[in-house]
């Protein structure tokens, strides 16, 4: 390990590399070795990329705060903390990535000769299913991946409310007691799902707290409640009459991709619930 480190530290230094990544168009063969270093990513390559592909999943993906995939299935492959020396052991063909890798470890994989594809956040519906699609184009696995934008955009046609059915007010309460801001995905899944975002009405953005007397003080027709903070469990919730409370999993909260529908199945499952409370 010592020597690999010094050899990309030389590298560096010299501007010399053993061979240059070709562009994406060069790169006709499915890769046979994908290294993942972004947890959303992890999840897509799962549901998308033959298992035999997979040389190593992110490290993200074995930590269940912030995993959107099974513990059980994330520990059937090797991870890595994301460093170039860990990656190029691995010797893959193909690495994954989040826009936000380190610049450095981005510089040193491709002087490697390894071809790095980038992958940014989606915040929407629409973005997130570009973003499968490209995933199955750049493993080679582009049927599997329309099979799974399909399931995605199908689930989003079975969410939606009846036109012209009533929208009750939710809010999502997240771990640390924050909600999510009009432009996150989750929110969008609300809004597909028709429900009205009551954080945003009140005027609240992303990661922006909320306390328990806010909600005392306010309180909307559904509390979906992701964190175990302590006023999020408090009994004085028992008092709101009006307000139902339902666990919403944190592990849909992180990604989009597959996690899509089974948040959308979540939350058209517990609007149905609250409406048919009120005899609506």
């Amino acid at each position: 390990m010592r020597t690999l480190s010094a050899v990309l530290a030389l590298m560096a230094l010299t501007g010399c590399s053993s061979a240059s990544a070709p562009p994406p168009s060069v790169m006709l063969e499915k890769p046979s070795a994908i290294v993942s270093l972004n947890p959303c990513l992890d999840a897509m390559l799962l549901e998308t990329a033959d298992p035999a592909q997979i040389a190593a999943l992110s490290h993200y993906s074995r930590d269940a705060a912030s995993s959107s995939i099974p513990q059980s299935v994330a520990r059937r492959f090797d991870v890595t903390g994301g460093t170039a020396e860990e990656v190029v052991a691995l010797s893959p063909d193909l690495v994954v990535a989040g826009s936000f890798i380190a610049p450095a470890t981005q510089a040193a994989l491709e002087r490697l000769g390894m071809r790095v594809e980038t992958f940014g956040i989606a915040r929407t519906v629409g973005r997130s299913v570009e973003q499968v699609r490209r995933v199955g184009e750049v493993t080679g696995n582009a049927s599997a991946a329309e099979r799974l934008a399909g399931r995605i955009e199908r689930a989003v046609e079975d969410a939606a409310p009846p036109a012209g059915a009533k929208k009750p007010s939710a809010v999502l309460w997240q771990p640390g007691g924050i909600v999510p801001g009009e432009e996150a995905l989750v929110s969008e899944l609300l809004t597909i799902a028709g429900f009205e975002n009551h954080a945003a009405a009140r005027g609240l953005g992303q990661a922006d707290y909320l306390s328990l007397e806010e909600v005392l003080a306010d309180p909307p027709d559904l509390l979906l409640i992701a964190g175990e903070e302590t006023g999020q469990e408090h009994p004085v919730l028992d008092k709101l009459p009006n307000t139902r409370r339902a666990r919403f999993d944190p592990s849909l909260l992180y990604c989009g991709g597959p996690t899509i529908p089974a948040a959308l199945e979540r939350l058209k499952t517990i609007r149905g619930e609250l409406l048919a409370e009120r005899g609506a």
